[in-house]
């Protein structure tokens, strides 16, 4: 299987936004912090089925972990959202990871 780019990703919603632009709020900066919000949600909807079930359950259990997997798409959707409303691009995105990552393996 190959792999999901953060590029396909954000094409994807861009597809999606396009399809519901009369519908949804813009995206933009103006709008990013309203996907903030909403990709928050979702992560509570995350956390409720941990915290309900527990990790190893949620894990474990094939409707528990559709579930937890769904919810996490959400996450990603409106994270992605977000990389729309301000213009961020994979490369960006891949640059400040990495150096994030450098920083945090000199850490401790």
């Amino acid at each position: 299987m190959d792999g999901f780019t953060i590029e396909e990703m954000l094409e994807m919603q861009r597809v999606l936004q396009d399809k519901y632009k009369n519908k949804w709020e813009p995206v933009n900066a103006g709008t990013g912090k309203n996907k903030l919000l909403w990709m928050i949600g979702e992560i509570g909807e995350v956390i409720d089925i941990i915290k309900k079930n527990g990790g190893e359950t949620a894990c474990t259990d094939e409707k528990l972990r559709a579930d937890l997997i769904e919810e996490l798409a959400d996450v990603l959707m409106y994270y992605n959202d977000t990389l729309l409303c301000f213009g961020i691009t994979e490369e960006e995105l891949k640059t400040a990871y990495r150096n994030k990552f450098e920083r945090n393996m000199k850490r401790w």
